[in-house]
C-alpha cells in the first residue's frame, strides 16, 4: 500500500537537505507541504523556491516551544495528516580532548534535537492525527549509524539514531496493538548523502561523493526514497544501508516480535 495517502505534510528540517527534497516531491504529489526549521530567510527562500503551502520558524530543540506551535499548525491547517521528523544535527564530538562543558553543551542541544524533538512533536499530533478516519503517516528519518554506529567521532549523533529506530519500532507496535493501524509509521534510514549534515567536521565535503564513494547524492536518495513511499515500504534504507538494515532485521527482528507479542498478551 502506499503511504501517500496523506493530503497534508509538514516536514521539520524542511529549508534544506533531505527535508528540501522530500518536500519538494511531496508538492509534486500534489501534497499540501508546510516546511520549518530555525532560520527564517532560509524557510522564505525554499518556499519560494519548491511552492511550499506555508512555513513556520521551529527550533525542534526548544520543546517547550512545541505545544503553542502544534495549536496554530492545527488550527490553521486541520487537514494535516502526516509528520516527517526530519530536523537533526550531527556534532562530531571527542570525550578525550573536548573540555566536559563544551562536550555537554553540544551533545545535550543534538539530544533534544533529534530526540526530544521528534517524540514531543509525535505525541503532541497523535491526537490530532486520530480524529482522521483516513489515517495518518508518521515518517522518521534515523540513520544507518542508528543501526551499526561506525562513526565513532559522531557519539552522542550515533546513539540518537539508534533511539530513533527503536521509537519508530515501539510506536508501530503500540499504535496496531490499540487499534490505530491506519496511523503508519515509516523509518527512513539514509546512509551518507550529500547535504550540509557534515558542517561541524573538519572536511565538512566528505559526506560527498567525490570523497565517499559510497555515499548517495540527494538525487540518488529520492530515487530510494520514493521507490520506497509508493511501495508502502515500512522501514526505507537507500543505498549500503539496504544490506545492513536487512541484516539487523534478519538477525533480531524474529526476536523483537517474539517478545514484543508476549509482552502484548
Amino acid at each position: 500500500m502506499s503511504d501517500l495517502s496523506f493530503n497534508c505534510a509538514l516536514v521539520t528540517g524542511g529549508g534544506g537537505g533531505l527535508g528540501k527534497a522530500i518536500a519538494r516531491y511531496l508538492l509534486s504529489q500534489g501534497k499540501k507541504v508546510i516546511i520549518a526549521g530555525r532560520t527564517e530567510q532560509t524557510l522564505q527562500q525554499t518556499a519560494r523556491e519548491i511552492g511550499a503551502t506555508d512555513y513556520f520558524v521551529l527550533d525542534t530543540g526548544l520543546v517547550a516551544q512545541i505545544p503553542k506551535f502544534i495549536r496554530n499548525l492545527t488550527q490553521k491547517y486541520p487537514e494535516v495528516d502526516c509528520l516527517v521528523n526530519n530536523a537533526g544535527v550531527q556534532r562530531p564530538l571527542d570525550i578525550v580532548h573536548d573540555t566536559p562543558a563544551d562536550f555537554l553543551t553540544k551533545a545535550d542541544q543534538e539530544i533534544n534535537i533529534n530526540i526530544r524533538g521528534p517524540m514531543h512533536l509525535t505525541l503532541g499530533l497523535l491526537e490530532h492525527f486520530r480524529t482522521h478516519p483516513h489515517g495518518a503517516t508518521i515518517m522518521n528519518v534515523s540513520s544507518v549509524l542508528g543501526f551499526v554506529p561506525f562513526s565513532v567521532i559522531n557519539p552522542v549523533y550515533n546513539g540518537t539514531k539508534a533511539w530513533l529506530h527503536f521509537w519508530s519500532m515501539t510506536l508501530r507496535t503500540q499504535l496496531e496493538k490499540a487499534g490505530y493501524e491506519k496511523i503508519r509509521v515509516v523509518e527512513i534510514v539514509p546512509p551518507s548523502v550529500g547535504t550540509d549534515l557534515h558542517r561541524d567536521r573538519s572536511d565538512p565535503d566528505d559526506n560527498k561523493k567525490h570523497k565517499n564513494p559510497n555515499a548517495l547524492s540527494v538525487e540518488e536518495f529520492m530515487e530510494f526514497f520514493v521507490a520506497g513511499v509508493e511501495r508502502g515500504e515500512s522501514v526505507i534504507a537507500p543505498g549500503m544501508s539496504r544490506e545492513l538494515v536487512d541484516a539487523w532485521y534478519r538477525e533480531f527482528g524474529p526476536v523483537y516480535e517474539k517478545f514484543a507479542g508476549d509482552h502484548q498478551k
